[in-house]
């Protein structure tokens, strides 16, 4: 399993949605229940599923699901 798709298993995780499928270019207006507390909740279970930290800048730099995984891949 790559990084993209075990990233797609924490969205699936997190939003209690096995039929999600991510796309670099999806945003919280495409997965239903991304809201703040699911925003927060998604960066703890990323940060902790591959033992790294997201500084606050990086976590407000992310436009998309392609900007979280560029941060992620840089910090690996």
């Amino acid at each position: 399993m790559d990084n993209f798709e075990k990233l797609n298993q924490i969205f699936r995780m997190v939003f209690d949605d096995n039929e999600i499928t991510i796309k670099p270019e999806m945003t919280a207006n495409d997965i239903d229940g991304w809201d703040s507390l699911s925003h927060i909740n998604l960066i703890v279970a990323v940060e902790s599923a591959y033992g790294i930290k997201f500084s606050r800048k990086d976590v407000l730099s992310f436009k998309n699901i392609g900007d979280l995984y560029k941060c992620l891949e840089s910090k690996l």
